[in-house]
């Protein structure tokens, strides 16, 4: 695959079933010549897929209880509102007027009411002109006061709203006050609303939160559970709330399964067992929470060892895997009954496509990626394990251009730690094969999709010369090489974003078998994320186990930046100049130190850009930034 090919991905996402079985999903289409994402919503009428709205920011489709009108966001001008579309003929109608747009909408069951996530000005910033607010100094009294991808924070607030789809009354306003909600959720009978929020004297130096009830109509939430690391609220249809999540906040990272809170306010546990997480946090899989079925059973997605798959989860607790095998299921909705529900489903040689399940079997509904599957060079991976001697087993695996010649090593690190390769589309994966190169991708420890210990097993350990991640890193360009003749141990690279770019330093420093490294938007110096990164309040207490005060030698010594010296390799940094998750303080000081040393570098800046660049950044920077790779690593390697 070429970087230029990204222009001819269509990318379905977040399907939702009517009633009667069609079936709305989100279709992303990249528009070079704007530099810009399409989204449009399309209709599986039970024959064919069809666009159904314009876009260009149409997201989040929504069936009312009836299936007759679809509500969604419409995003026109950047800024998102609720339009509604009846499926009966006529344009969709804009029903909401917030002054920086709406993020999460749901139907209340008996369809006269959505609620709504809005976010509004705070008093003090309200009603200031753009020129205003941008000279206006920022008093700020708490963290995190700005959030990657929406900037600034401390100025507005995020709220729970009741519309009218008829406009026939003014928008609730159901939970003012000075936090912010999210996640709404209706009950069955349409008398309270379920919500995610922070409201204890800790928030924001800790990652918990609690799930939250009130009244539709407004009035004095009620907290349902303790502080802990919660999302997705929902009610199956007997009225009982359930929830995903970790009930301790310094249990942070861990799998998150599902719970049901009774009304002693205490969590019941319903699938612990089974040591997985069901929210996945690598876009564009969304984090999904249970979809109920009237009898009810639920469908539930699961991270498990580079997959993605679907669990039913029946009345009695008794769990059964219904989709699996070595693919990524990004999304899926039931019919009510459960004899049916829409997925999208992603492969590593097929980007996502629309397909149905049902007991007798799957078909798939869409082939929006025909044409760029027919045209690009799409590889399968090749599984390898890395066996320590400790009995420690290791996932790896291997993508090779085709033919029989010696090809250089590509190792490349995922974000998180806390996230997972395997076996879904990756763009990035398949455009370094058709570049010439092996590229080779672990699941180290820290990884999610194995369980709890596996997931911790990092925790506190980043001071170590060698910690578990670095140990299975290093390994997996041994095992690979060994499993693979076509791989050459004697022209290795390696690459990797986020915590990607934090363990490529500390490789580099670790071990000088590479000849060429990209280090990207990473982790690079704990002591200055502590004060600049939106999760610096909490990540490195959560990771490096540490005193949020006094724990500064810690710090340090965790830090990449601490042994950046020792690096002999040539090294290309690249960061987004809006990066508020590991802000570019990271990379100039990176970049700093390696021109001092007098290494053979480069600082490569995305202006405008944020965490995301390589998945979401615009689509000319994302051509532009696989150049520079590219460009950097056949300097290098070939």
């Amino acid at each position: 695959m070429r970087p230029d090919q990204l222009a001819e991905l269509r990318i379905p996402s977040d399907p939702r079933v009517a009633p009667d079985g069609r079936v709305a999903f989100v279709v992303t289409e990249v528009d070079l010549a704007e530099d810009r994402y399409v989204r449009t919503i399309w209709l599986w009428d039970g024959h064919r897929a069809r666009r159904l709205t314009r876009g260009p920011g149409d997201t989040a489709p929504r069936w009312s209880p009836d299936g007759r009108r679809l509500a969604f966001l419409r995003a026109d001008d950047g800024v998102a509102q609720v339009a509604v579309l009846s499926l009966e003929g006529g344009e969709a109608e804009t029903i909401t007027d917030f002054a920086l747009g709406v993020d999460e909408l749901a139907w209340s069951p008996d369809g006269g009411r959505i609620a709504v996530v809005a976010t509004t000005w705070t008093d003090e910033w309200d009603g200031l002109d753009a020129a205003e607010r941008r000279r206006r100094p920022r008093r700020i009294d708490r963290l995190p006061y700005r959030a990657d991808g929406r900037g600034w924070t401390h100025d507005r607030r995020r709220h729970l709203w009741v519309v009218y789809p008829d406009r026939t009354e003014d928008p609730l306003l159901v939970t003012p006050g000075d936090f912010d909600e999210s996640q709404p959720a209706w009950s069955p009978d349409g008398s309270e609303l379920a919500f995610v929020s922070a409201r204890h004297a800790t928030r924001g130096l800790d990652p918990g939160n609690q799930v939250w009830t009130v009244p539709a109509i407004g009035g004095e939430p009620t907290a349902r559970v303790e502080v802990g690391i919660w999302s997705h609220p929902s009610y199956d249809p007997a009225g009982r709330l359930h929830v995903l999540g970790i009930p301790d906040p310094d249990r942070h990272p861990d799998v998150a399964p599902l719970w049901r809170l009774d009304d002693d306010g205490v969590p019941v546990c319903l699938t612990g067992h089974l040591d997985r997480s069901h929210v996945p946090f690598v876009p564009p899989i969304a984090p999904a929470g249970p979809r109920w079925l009237d009898d009810g059973a639920a469908f539930l997605t699961v991270e498990d060892r580079g997959t993605i798959g679907v669990l039913h989860l029946d009345a009695d607790g008794e769990v059964t895997r219904i989709v699996d095998g070595p693919r990524v299921v990004t999304g899926i909705d039931p019919l009510p009954d459960g004899r049916g529900a829409a997925m999208v489903v992603t492969t590593p040689t097929r980007p996502g496509e629309l397909w149905w399940w049902s007991p007798d079997g799957e078909r798939r509904l869409t082939r929006l990626n025909d044409d760029v599957v027919a045209e690009a060079l799409l590889v399968e991976p090749r599984p390898f394990t890395i066996e320590h001697d400790d009995g420690v087993v290791v996932d790896g695996w291997a993508y090779l251009p085709p033919g029989d010649d010696p090809v250089p090593i590509l190792l490349n690190v995922h974000g998180g730690p806390a996230t997972q390769y395997g076996y879904g589309f990756f763009d990035e994966f398949q455009v370094y094969v058709e570049a010439g190169y092996g590229v080779v991708a672990t699941n180290p420890r820290g990884s999610s999709g194995y369980g709890s210990a596996w997931m911790r097993a990092v925790v506190g350990r980043w001071t170590e010369e060698r910690p578990p991640d670095l140990v299975d890193l290093l390994a997996a360009v041994d095992a690979a090489a060994d499993a693979f003749d076509r791989l050459d141990p004697e022209r290795v690279g390696v690459m990797g974003g986020s915590y990607g770019g934090f363990a490529t330093v500390r490789l580099l420093a670790a071990d000088h078998r590479f000849r060429s490294a990209v280090a990207e938007r990473g982790l690079y110096s704990w002591t200055s994320f502590a004060g600049t990164s939106d999760i610096g309040a909490w990540f490195d207490r959560a990771y490096l186990r540490m005193d949020p005060v006094e724990g500064w030698a810690t710090r340090w010594a965790a830090s990449p930046l601490a042994v950046a010296h020792r690096v002999e390799t040539p090294t290309l940094v690249l960061h987004s100049e809006e990066d508020w998750r590991c802000p570019i303080e990271q990379a100039e000081q990176l970049f700093a130190l390696f021109v001092k040393k007098g290494l053979e570098t480069a600082f490569l800046r995305f202006p405008g850009e944020g965490h995301e660049l390589s998945r979401g950044g615009s689509p000319r920077h994302r051509i532009e930034r696989f150049e520079a790779i590219l460009d950097w690593h056949a300097r290098h390697l070939r």
